[in-house]
């Protein structure tokens, strides 16, 4: 079955993105991104090399474009205009690749976006001809205006990014996802792998991680599990759960013909 995940234009067998920051070094980066089967890696332009500083480690030569798709984020951004400035930078840097991701933080400790910043670069960078997957507030509300603005997918966060705290609020998500017409990808938050199946599970179309990989005790296997965790919850979602019951017990066997009945 081809079930692919769709985003402006292109199609990804793989559901789960993956950051690339945070590791021990590049090749512990490359090794958990090939068992996460990741097709789609976020790289930070403003902490991370990708050829603007030619005497250092260049990340690309261990994630090459050929193979991935890089997509580079404002990570660090607090206004509307340092991410655009970011963005810019980046699309020299992958020669003109227009597929971004947009974070505006709104403070440094919650790492909480600021929406109407995040709002006001969305709308510049879309006009430029960017395509731009945005980091946003569980909102619906603000969702639906960042869809309206052309953003090529909304990525609302679960929880706080880093935090592990997994899918804090699942009825504003299941909001979301009902409203908007472009891939919605939860960002930030995920912890394990049960909280990436939920996810999936309630309807996203995907899910973005970096923390949860690299900060595991074992970030290679942590990968492998993200990756099956992503698959599980299409497949039942996909499949369509069964129907809850409240104090109505319906058992799988039949009851007629028990000896002594």
């Amino acid at each position: 079955m081809n079930d692919f995940l769709t985003i402006a234009g292109k199609n990804y067998a793989s559901r789960l993105l993956a950051g690339t920051g945070k590791y021990r070094d590049f090749a512990q980066t490359r090794t958990a991104i090939e068992a996460s089967g990741a097709q789609i890696v976020t790289v930070a332009i403003r902490r991370t090399n990708l050829g603007q500083n030619p005497d250092e480690p260049n990340l690309l030569e261990f994630l090459p474009p050929e193979r991935f798709t890089i997509l580079p984020n404002t990570a660090g951004c607090f206004t509307a205009d340092e991410a655009v400035r970011t963005l810019r930078l980046a699309r020299e840097l992958l020669d003109g690749a227009p597929l971004v991701k947009l974070e505006v933080l709104g403070e440094a400790k919650s790492l909480y976006p600021n929406m109407p910043e995040t709002l006001k670069a969305a709308d510049i960078l879309v006009r430029e001809g960017f395509q731009v997957m945005v980091y946003c507030a569980d909102d619906p509300i603000q969702a639906k205006m960042l869809e309206e603005l052309g953003c090529a997918a909304i990525m609302p966060l679960a929880s706080l990014i880093g935090s592990g705290m997994g899918i804090l609020n699942p009825w504003n998500l299941a909001l979301i996802i009902e409203r908007i017409g472009v891939p919605v990808i939860v960002d930030a938050g995920v912890g394990t792998a049960s909280d990436a199946t939920i996810a999936m599970e309630l309807g996203c179309d995907g899910v973005l991680m970096n923390t949860a990989i690299a900060h595991a005790k074992d970030p290679v296997r942590m990968a492998g599990a993200m990756k099956k965790a992503v698959e599980s919850g299409r497949e039942a979602w996909l499949a369509g759960r069964m129907p809850k019951k409240n104090y109505l017990a319906d058992p799988s066997s039949p009851l007629t013909g028990l000896i002594g009945s």
